[in-house]
């Protein structure tokens, strides 16, 4: 009995603890039904994937979700690892598109597909671990631009246009029926939404553990964790090792549901958009790059939307303010100030109820 007890203490210590991530999961699993409930639609609609405005909104998450697995890859390389690289995007693009030309030019099922991603996945690790013990900082940011440099030219090139589309990307990928995003929207969606909070989970308990503990102390000083005796070029191998392979799985996913594969994501554009994205949220908070995912696309369809062409000019202007204003991004400065500001509110409260 005291056993039992105990256990329940725990569960029930824990879910207090991570409240704000219940609910969030929570609303998320409903939002197709609030959001068919809202205009007017049946929430059986939903499962039937005939909700319309249920359905364009589950695919504008769907991309969120795509994004947060991307920019949580790149946080873990920077964030907690401090290695700064030019060419994530080769990372996210790889997958994207081994995941097209295995199932379009050779007819590959899904599962062998994905085993393959995540092949590739470690390959592209090994490829920039190469240059792990030789080159660091600015250098190394430099080697791996290089490396995704060549790669965005090689998919263009005319040579090999007839698998990867060229300029114009490689489209009509075949997809499984089951896992058709057009008529099986709300499955993909929670598919992805599983992924990620999966993904988020590993990368918690990587963060938590001796070994994620080694990867901050190299980001702090990784002389110092030398001289203690750690090899740092495997704890950094590591990091990079399962942010390929979660950059590329993101890239898979992409592939899966967008109708083209532009080789725009293996430019350095694509990388900046992940640097940005841990940047809006915090950077090496892992919960920053989800929100920061979020708002940037998020940001960026709805300013597209109300402001047409103004919309850039309203988006540089809305993330210089985030830098000047929230300087450790939206969750890297809640956590440093956010005690502070609730308890200068609940004295406020009390002053005004006086």
């Amino acid at each position: 009995m005291a056993t039992i007890n105990a256990s329940a203490n725990t569960l029930r210590a824990r879910l207090s603890n991570h409240r704000s991530y219940w609910l969030t999961l929570l609303g998320l699993i409903i939002l197709p039904f609030i959001v068919a409930v809202l205009s007017g639609e049946s929430p059986a609609d939903v499962l039937t994937n005939s909700a319309g405005s249920s359905k364009f909104y589950q695919g504008l998450l769907i991309e969120v979700f795509i994004l947060g697995l991307y920019a949580l890859s790149y946080d873990l390389v920077l964030g907690i690892t401090g290695l700064l690289s030019f060419g994530h995007a080769m990372f996210f693009s790889i997958g994207a598109y081994v995941t097209g030309i295995l199932l379009k030019s050779a007819g590959w099922d899904l599962l062998p597909t994905l085993l393959a991603v995540l092949m590739a996945g470690v390959l592209q690790a090994l490829l920039f671990g190469l240059v792990l013990p030789r080159v660091k900082g600015i250098t190394f940011a430099l080697v791996t631009l290089g490396f995704a440099s060549v790669f965005h030219i090689v998919i263009q090139t005319r040579e090999v246009s007839a698998v990867t589309g060229g300029d114009v990307g490689l489209q009509a990928i075949p997809k499984p029926d089951w896992l058709n995003a057009t008529d099986e929207r709300l499955r993909f969606y929670f598919l992805t939404l599983a992924i990620l909070i999966g993904v988020f989970w590993l990368y918690r308990r990587f963060v938590d553990s001796p070994t994620g503990r080694v990867c901050i102390a190299t980001r702090e000083n990784e002389d110092r964790a030398r001289m203690l005796g750690y090899n740092t070029f495997w704890f950094k191998f590591a990091a990079l090792l399962i942010a390929s392979i979660t950059a590329a799985l993101a890239g898979a996913l992409h592939a899966l549901y967008q109708p083209i594969v532009s080789p725009n994501t293996a430019g350095l554009g694509f990388t900046v958009a992940a640097l940005l994205m841990i940047l809006i949220g915090g950077v090496g908070t892992l919960t920053g790059a989800l929100v920061g995912a979020a708002v940037y696309r998020l940001l960026e369809f709805f300013l597209n939307r109300y402001l047409g062409e103004s919309a850039s000019f309203a988006l540089g202007v809305i993330y210089v303010a985030i830098v000047m204003f929230l300087p450790y991004g939206i969750v890297g400065t809640w956590h440093l100030k956010g005690s502070a500001w609730l308890n200068r509110l609940r004295q406020r409260s009390k002053g005004d109820s006086r």
